[in-house]
């Protein structure tokens, strides 16, 4: 194995896991994304809100076992769908810089060997499913048709992130359908404000790959936008904002989860204004933060927002 193969572009520098992972199983952690935590982050933080809001709209306790399942469920599935579109992507991704490295376009695992390891993940996300009430399950089952087209989508449009989107947001309706069996206005506003952070935030995530991406003939809002990019992700993080605080309008969230809505806010503008030293044409920062950077600080961003709304339960629950 070469050091290029070895360690991804996008990686986290100096992975524990892969440091104590035997050799041969490396190629496999990359595949499922063990190494790049930002992936399942980002699928579990709007379920975590969406958890935390159902509770809020109770006047409830936290949702201990429901965060802990979607945890599980969230690095199972958020590896699962990465091996799924590595898989159909293989040979796109070895005529891209950033991503000829993965395992499957560099040879270090087969065809075979990836679709074992996404059973695998498929049977650890199922048996979380199947911990939920019936609603839930059959909603999560309904999200499958998002994530089986997203990898076909960068090939048809401009607007691969819109699919993303509604895939990755898909958490915002499981939280409260895992509390009350049932959806309600707060969840389907709360899936909308996620919708569009995702699109902006994987806008970011896109710059990285602008000129291959126009080489290989693959669509991207980051391409899309072009030299408007930074317009273009403001638009979408104000929508975002916007969505958000009507969800919280509707559960009747009170000033603690406001106050991190206003901290999630705050936290999406620096992003904007950090887009003036990133080149829209390679992703590289000209001054201050590049994409990569940006695009994992979305942690921190939901973080932000997830505190707020847990601070919020907690007060409920102590008053």
């Amino acid at each position: 194995m070469t050091g290029a193969a070895a360690r991804l572009p996008d990686a986290v520098d100096d992975s524990f896991i892969l440091r104590l992972a035997p050799q041969s199983w490396r190629p496999f952690l990359q595949l499922a994304r063990i190494d790049r935590p930002i992936g399942w982050w980002l699928l579990l933080l709007p379920c975590w809100q969406s958890s935390a809001l159902a509770s809020v709209r109770a006047s409830a306790p936290p949702h201990w076992r429901d965060l802990l399942l979607f945890l599980i469920g969230a690095i199972a599935m958020r590896g699962a769908g990465s091996t799924y579109n590595d898989i159909i992507d293989r040979k796109l991704d070895a005529g891209v810089e950033r991503t000829r490295g993965r395992p499957l376009p560099s040879g270090r695992v087969s065809v075979a060997a990836a679709v074992g390891l996404l059973l695998v993940q498929c049977l650890v996300g199922l048996a979380v499913l199947l911990s939920l009430n019936r609603f839930s399950i059959a909603l999560g089952f309904s999200s499958l048709a998002l994530v089986a087209v997203y990898p076909f989508m960068k090939r048809v449009t401009s607007w691969p992130q819109a699919i993303l989107g509604a895939a990755f947001a898909w958490g915002a309706l499981m939280g409260w359908a895992a509390a009350f069996g049932s959806l309600a206005p707060a969840p389907v506003l709360l899936y909308a404000g996620a919708i569009f952070w995702t699109i902006g935030y994987d806008t970011i995530y896109a710059l990285q790959d602008v000129e291959d991406d126009a080489i290989m003939g693959i669509g991207s809002t980051a391409r899309f936008f072009g030299s408007r990019v930074r317009a273009g992700v403001g638009c979408l993080y104000g929508a975002c904002v916007i969505a958000t605080a009507a969800a919280l309008a509707a559960a009747g969230a009170g000033g603690l989860a406001l106050a991190g809505l206003i901290g999630f806010s705050c936290h999406l503008g620096w992003q904007v204004l950090a887009l003036r030293g990133v080149d829209p044409q390679s992703g590289e920062a000209i001054e201050g933060v590049d994409a990569l950077t940006l695009f994992r600080s979305n942690r921190d961003a939901g973080l932000i927002l997830f505190a707020g709304l847990f601070a919020e339960v907690l007060r409920l629950s102590i008053l």
